[in-house]
């Protein structure tokens, strides 16, 4: 059996991790996809640095959050791992954001409450090109 994909989510909120566990019991308990959570952009960046290459193929951030938001995070995450997805979440889905976080790279942007249903069919997609390599 392949290793799972890992995903990590960065927010602040804790009960994200919660929420995201659920929605994805089904695809964790298969072991079609690993799920890790920081709960801050720094955090978020040492998890990546922990290992060589970083086993992790795609983040989902949070853009507001305390310390570095998830656009800085976005621009760290594609200078110095630049093979790593990224898809920004933000609880207001303005313009100025959206635009940013394209500019700079991201794969999607949601709005909370996140649409898991999209969420899923970017995961998936992501899941079936991992599987044709």
């Amino acid at each position: 059996m392949e290793n799972p994909m890992k995903f990590l989510i960065v927010d602040d909120e804790r009960d994200v991790e919660m929420l995201f566990r659920q929605k994805f019991r089904k695809e964790i308990r298969n072991k079609l996809l690993d799920l890790d959570f920081a709960f801050s952009g720094d955090e978020a960046i040492e998890i990546l640095k922990n290992k060589k290459p970083p086993e992790v193929v795609y983040i989902f951030s949070d853009i507001n959050m305390p310390g570095m938001s998830g656009l800085e995070l976005l621009e760290k995450v594609k200078s110095q791992f630049p093979e790593i997805k990224v898809s920004m979440i933000s609880a207001y889905g303005d313009e100025e954001n959206y635009n940013r976080a394209m500019q700079s790279g991201a794969k999607a942007f949601f709005t909370k409450p996140i649409n898991f249903a999209s969420l899923k069919e970017e995961v998936f997609q992501l899941i079936d090109k991992n599987k044709q390599k």
